[in-house]
């Protein structure tokens, strides 16, 4: 495996790092909020789908009333 040169490693990620296209303060703060409210909505729908299959196994074992 060649070495590489320290310096010349950092050039090229400088060089690559230059390339990306970082997003804006809106643009996070924008997809932050989709993510929050994803959550959200995920957080509830597991919340419903448990009380319901709680109630169907009580229901089938004889345990809820």
């Amino acid at each position: 495996m060649a070495k590489t040169n320290p310096f010349k490693f950092i050039q090229e990620v400088r060089a690559e790092t230059s390339k990306v296209t970082w997003p804006t303060r809106k643009e996070t703060a924008v997809t932050t909020a989709m993510v929050f409210v994803m959550v959200l909505i995920a957080s509830i729908f597991f919340l419903v789908a448990d009380q319901l299959m709680s109630l169907g196994i009580g229901y089938l074992l004889g345990v809820g009333g």
